[in-house]
Order: C-alpha cells, then sequence, then structure tokens
C-alpha cells in the first residue's frame, strides 16, 4: 500500500523537484497535496490526514518546527520530515524535541531526500533519542550566548549579525533581498527564541559577540610576547 505524501515548501521549483523524484521513485509514495504556507498545510493535513509531512523549516507565514509539533500532537500516526537550507544542530535539536522522524539538507542528493522519506514511511525515526543525546553534547560545550544562538535558522543567524551591525529592517531586507515585512517576522521569531522583547538587545548581543570573535581571531594571531605571529618565509627568506 503506497504512504500518502503532503508536501509544504513556498518555492515551487522545490515542490515541483520533490514531487517528480518521489513520482519517477519506486519507494511506495504518492503525493496527495502542496502547500506553501503553514495555514495552507495545516487544511491538507487535516482534509487528507496522509502518512507523511515534509515541511521546510522557513515558511512565510511560521515556523515549519512548529508545525511539525502540532502535527505530531495532533496526528500521531502522520510523520514528518523537516527539510532545511541551512543545517544546524540547534534547528536540528527543537526539530527531534518536535517530533520530527528526520532532519535534512536540501543540498542533500534527490537520492538521499528519497532514503530518507521511505525510510520513514516504513515506520523508522531518523531523529531518534540517541541523536538527541548527541545533539545535546555537542551543544552543551558551547558557551551559553552562542548555545542559545544555535536554535536560529540560517536566515535569522543572518538577520541576527546584521541587527549587530546597526542594520534598520528595511536596511538588512535591501542586503538580504526580502520584504521589510519578512525581515520583521524573521526578527520577531529571533526575538522569541533568544528570550528577548526588544530589537535593542538583540543587536547588543550581536555586536557583543562579533567583538568577541574579532578579538579571539586578533589572540591567535599574536604570539605569547604581543608580536603577530610571523607569516611562511618567501622565496630565498
Amino acid at each position: 500500500m503506497a504512504h500518502t505524501v503532503v508536501l509544504v515548501d513556498d518555492h515551487e521549483v522545490v515542490r515541483a523537484g520533490l514531487r517528480t523524484a518521489i513520482e519517477r521513485s519506486e519507494c511506495g509514495l504518492v503525493v496527495i497535496g502542496e502547500g506553501r504556507t503553514v495555514a495552507e498545510a495545516s487544511e491538507l493535513i487535516e482534509r487528507g490526514r496522509p502518512d507523511i509531512v515534509i515541511v521546510d523549516v522557513v515558511l512565510p507565514d511560521g515556523d515549519g518546527i512548529q508545525l511539525c509539533r502540532e502535527v505530531t500532537a495532533r496526528y500521531p500516526a502522520t510523520a514528518c520530515v523537516l527539510l532545511t537550507s541551512f543545517p544546524e544542530p540547534g534547528a536540528m535539536l527543537s526539530a527531534a524535541l518536535a517530533g520530527a522522524a528526520a532532519y535534512e539538507g536540501k543540498d542533500s542528493s534527490a537520492t538521499d531526500i528519497l532514503g530518507v522519506i521511505a525510510a520513514v514511511g516504513q515506520g523508522r525515526r531518523l531523529l531518534d533519542d540517541q541523536a538527541v543525546s548527541e545533539l545535546l553534547e555537542q551543544l552543551s560545550s558551547l558557551p551559553a550566548e552562542e548555545a542559545a544562538l544555535e536554535q536560529l535558522t540560517g536566515q535569522e543567524r543572518r538577520v541576527f549579525e546584521l541587527m549587530g551591525q546597526g542594520l534598520s529592517n528595511r536596511q538588512i531586507a535591501e542586503r538580504l533581498y526580502l520584504t521589510e515585512r519578512t525581515v520583521k517576522n524573521y526578527s520577531s521569531r529571533l526575538l522569541g527564541k533568544l528570550e528577548m522583547e526588544r530589537r535593542s538587545e538583540a543587536a547588543a548581543l550581536s555586536a557583543r559577540l562579533s567583538e568577541r570573535r574579532a578579538q579571539e581571531q586578533i589572540r591567535r594571531s599574536v604570539g605569547p610576547d604581543g608580536i603577530s605571529a610571523p607569516g611562511p618565509a618567501g622565496p630565498g627568506g
């Protein structure tokens, strides 16, 4: 019996690529619906009760991880596979805690992604307790402030870093080729994840971390006597 699949991604080309790969495969999967937003996905899932939901981590009107959390709570028989353009340990941990069965980078090959989906269709969880334990151990070795940033998606991290440079939402939007409204959405989400109320708090943290990294680079380039480490000798030097 074929496993039913709903695709959720705001990029039509991504959905088309996934659908084509699934249709050409012999994995026993059939796509029964596509959505580009959390709202569309929620309606499709409620109506179709798919076996698997393949969802992007970042959506125009919300968070794919939060959608996964809601789906696994309401429909325990439905498995979620999260796709992301920026695989990061913090986001992977959030996905695991939300009940996701798998978390895969969009830069993976079609064969690898299909293999993940097929494995999930067979009832396997690729984000198991061992994976969560390894992620927690990895994150626990980071300084507290750096560890907090691991919750952010790649795009949220970019917005955060530009905040620290003193850029306004409009300037960040121009730099990242986004709308100002989209930047505001990213800002709201990252403030929530960092448990902050004001944009100025995030900007101050971003600037502080940037300064810390710059100082660390200087220390690494300077010898114990305060003298810059010599570079490699040139020809005949």
